[in-house]
């Protein structure tokens, strides 16, 4: 939706009675100077949006990782159950970048998050790459909003600029450290008279703007934690809600998005549940009304330590290269935890969205078993063995790695034909794990026939030549082929039939 050029008296007023009937419990009615917004005109536009569509957009949820590393199995986790409850509610599951960081970011991480996203199986409705009616998808991309909303908030009170200097912010960390207190700001630029602020801000003093913390914060009910308050301005000083560097933070970014995306639940890590008092004072400066909360229990490792990014096999990617099926690695930590009708192994994503139901989540940290996952892999590769349609597209993936694998090994190319590498498919399946067990030397008798000369056998035995007619007639003669029946018979009984035929 595009704004005019400019806008006159009758539509500014229009769109601050818009504004104000966001919410129509707004706590606070903002007034909007017009010189502010007739050089900035995107705000605006999101408000008008926001109201004309406020009821009609139903459940929305979000995913908002950092691309300052690659997704891990605790993120997968986090956009799994939104992907889910979205889906179980006829929804909508948003992808969001929130790299306000710049000094972190990892160049390529945001289009590696979607893709293994995508890889899952569980991509997302709106994105920075699908696009969609709320965008743009990436806070940075988003920087004149929020400047916007933070003059708001300075407006009315609820925010101030801060000219603390970084020494000065350092001292009070080292003293309230030697007085074994808990750093905090305290809050001494609250206090700067509106003509101080103005002859610093001409002098283009250095500056942050922080949020000013009320006390009386109302208690809120989070869909797996219950009733919560927590007294933040008690405990912290006015956080910073846009740096230095003109970015916001993670406090006013997520909430200005959230309301204008029409983000109807919030489901994250629960290690947010202690900030969601300090946002609801944000919400509540803003006159909006909060989106519902559902903070997640921790994913923790099988000894009980967290999740790390230091370790190295906790990556999607990892998973994925290692011939991981994405359904198996969503049952496993699904599996685990808590949230469904029914638990058992073998679920894929249709049966996890039917299952699903929020009100059961529990507040206890859901243990991830990776000795399992080989187990939930060759689970679930039998499934797709067994399916047609699936079973196409795994013959293709093999068909790539065994070029990769083998190349100009591969002499004969019959063996790259579909009809085989499907029959190989099925008689090992439920005896592999992954297709890459296939690419295994104990399974390189597959790929690559052997060359022997016949003079080679005749040193071994004189009778090498008759033994080959006779294998060959066995082999052309009706009933199981000669693999099903090793198979079929095992090597235990294998060599006692042969070790019998050697005695007589």
């Amino acid at each position: 939706m595009r704004c005019r050029n400019s806008l006159g008296n009758r539509q500014l007023h229009l769109l601050r009675i818009l504004w104000r009937a966001v919410d129509h419990r707004a706590a606070h009615a903002v007034t909007l100077p017009r010189q502010k917004f007739q050089c900035k005109q995107m705000w605006l536009c999101m408000v008008h949006r926001r109201f004309l569509s406020s009821q009609s957009y139903g459940v929305r949820v979000r995913f908002a990782p950092s691309p300052t590393g690659f997704l891990h199995l605790g993120g997968l986790r986090t956009a799994l159950y939104n992907f889910l409850f979205a889906k179980k509610h006829g929804g909508s599951f948003i992808l969001r970048m929130e790299d306000t960081d710049q000094s972190r970011l990892i160049s390529g991480a945001a289009d590696r998050i979607e893709d293994m996203l995508e890889w899952a199986g569980i991509a997302p409705d709106e994105s920075p790459r699908n696009g969609g009616d709320f965008g743009p998808y990436q806070q940075s991309q988003r920087l004149d909003m929020y400047h916007q909303a933070a003059d708001i908030l300075v407006q009315s009170g609820a925010a101030y600029y801060c000219f603390c200097s970084p020494q000065r912010l350092d001292l009070l960390k080292k003293e309230a450290l030697r007085s074994r207190q808990n750093p905090r700001y305290d809050n001494r630029c609250r206090s700067l008279h509106h003509d101080q602020v103005a002859e610093k801000l001409g002098q283009r003093q250095p500056h942050v703007i922080r949020f000013r913390l009320e006390e009386g914060v109302e208690p809120f009910e989070d869909m797996v934690f219950g009733w919560n308050r927590h007294e933040v301005a008690a405990l912290e000083g006015d956080p910073v809600i846009i740096k230095g560097d003109g970015f916001p933070t993670y406090h006013l970014a997520n909430v200005v998005d959230d309301h204008f995306m029409q983000i109807s639940h919030v489901l994250r890590g629960s290690e947010w549940l202690i900030s969601t008092s300090k946002h609801l004072l944000m919400y509540r400066a803003f006159g909006w009304k909060p989106p519902t909360f559902a903070h997640l229990p921790l994913l923790l490792n099988k000894d009980g330590s967290k999740l790390s990014k230091r370790q190295g096999d906790i990556f999607i990617e990892h998973f994925a290269k290692k011939g991981c099926l994405p359904e198996a690695l969503l049952d496993l930590i699904t599996n685990c935890g808590s949230g469904f009708t029914k638990n058992h192994p073998g679920r894929e994503i249709v049966e996890l969205i039917s299952d699903f139901d929020a009100s059961r989540l529990m507040t206890h940290s859901a243990t991830l078993d990776l000795e399992k996952l080989p187990e939930f892999n060759r689970m679930h590769l039998v499934h797709r063995i067994n399916n047609a349609a699936k079973c196409d597209s795994l013959v293709k993936d093999l068909k790539g790695h065994i070029r990769q694998a083998y190349g100009t090994q591969i002499q004969e190319k019959d063996v790259l034909q579909n009809d085989y590498i499907k029959r190989v498919l099925h008689l090992r399946k439920g005896h592999i794990t992954c297709l890459h067990d296939l690419l295994a030397p104990d399974y390189a008798y597959l790929w690559i026939r052997p060359s022997v000369q016949l003079e080679q056998l005749e040193n071994v035995s004189s009778e090498a030549h008759n033994i080959l007619a006779l294998a060959m007639e066995y082999v052309s003669s009706q009933g199981p082929s000669v693999a099903e029946m090793m198979v079929s018979l095992g090597p235990t009984e294998i060599q006692y039939r042969l070790q019998r035929a050697m005695e007589r």
